[in-house]
């Protein structure tokens, strides 16, 4: 049976068609990923105003709405140890103009935490840029707890037990584990109260309602003043701010390390060019005088990393994490 000469020509011309469509799809989506962004940028914070996450959020905003040339705009949702923010900015439009800002602890500390979470953070949730290691800080109140050293505080627990209290932004915190780290291995008890944010906790702290706190570098003003007594950082190396103050590891307690990374995250789906785009704007945010000052003042240190480092951190800080969050028996709120 002989072709069809007109079916043929026809089959021809789709096919034509077809691969120009294919060829040019790329291009039309760079184009239009190139006009991002084109309305505000929202910056979802996982915690109450004046902690650590909040003030990272304000010292890039700015200096970002003049990269993108879109105003960016910071918003707290506070709770569940980011699960609230984390579970919103998952649930919102893969287009980059939503950002979630948060500790760590919502994608590598939570999964281990709660039973059920309201969204999956690794699949749901694109690492964007890492912004800054927030270093913790042993602090007390002097007027309740009368020590000048971890081995004179850890004496002091031991002679009290469970009659001293420990703040936290929250159940699961990097600084409510950096205090089960202590406890655990000193051999010590104490009571942890939770609350909804870093503020709330310093502000309790400072008013003598709880002895005892890692501080993630909101109260170092405080220090300064003589309203707490810093007793150690909780971090690998000694704080270039206070080079004076050991760190737990020297002065006991192994391999110590309870700082906490915070950065920012996008829905899972963003398309790269502009998960890239962001990227490189923070980080030259980081590198800026402006905000390595910020940084310095809550104790806080600059980390531009790339997205797939950020990831590969996170998955550090699960594996550890989760050891210490079984081991303790740990659950979210």
């Amino acid at each position: 049976m002989k072709a069809n000469p007109s079916v043929s020509r026809s089959t021809r011309r789709l096919a034509l068609v077809a691969s120009l469509l294919a060829a040019l799809a790329p291009a039309a989506a760079l184009a239009q990923q190139g006009a991002f962004p084109t309305k505000p940028v929202r910056v979802i914070v996982s915690f109450p105003p004046g902690g650590a996450a909040d003030q990272i959020a304000r010292a890039v905003a700015q200096p970002l709405q003049e990269a993108l040339g879109q105003p960016v705009v910071v918003e707290n949702r506070a709770g569940a140890n980011g699960n609230i923010a984390g579970d919103f900015v998952a649930k919102q439009p893969a287009d980059g103009h939503t950002l979630l800002m948060s500790s760590g602890g919502t994608v590598s500390i939570n999964p281990h935490l709660y039973a059920r979470m309201p969204f999956d953070p690794v699949k749901d949730l694109a690492p964007v840029a890492a912004a800054a290691r927030v270093l913790v800080f042993l602090e007390v109140n002097p007027a309740k707890v009368p020590v000048n050293s971890v081995p004179e505080f850890i004496e002091y627990l031991k002679k009290n037990p469970g009659k001293l209290t420990f703040a936290s932004p929250g159940n699961g915190s990097s600084p409510h584990l950096a205090a089960e780290m202590m406890k655990a291995q000193a051999g010590v008890f104490a009571t942890h109260i939770p609350y909804r944010g870093a503020a709330p906790a310093m502000q309790d702290l400072l008013g003598g309602q709880v002895d005892f706190m890692f501080d993630p570098g909101i109260g170092l003003q405080h220090v300064k003043a003589g309203k707490l007594k810093l007793l150690a950082v909780g971090s690998p190396q000694r704080s270039a701010q206070f080079p004076e103050v050991p760190t737990l590891e020297e002065v006991g307690l192994k391999a110590f390390d309870a700082d906490t990374w915070f950065g920012f995250y996008a829905p899972a789906g963003t398309p790269q060019p502009v998960v890239a785009r962001l990227n490189a704007e923070i980080n030259k945010v980081l590198a800026s005088p402006a905000f390595q000052e910020r940084m310095a003042a809550i104790g806080a240190v600059p980390v531009p990393m790339s997205p797939q480092q950020f990831a590969r951190r996170a998955q550090v800080d699960s594996e550890r994490f989760g050891t210490l969050i079984r081991e303790r028996g740990i659950r979210g709120d």
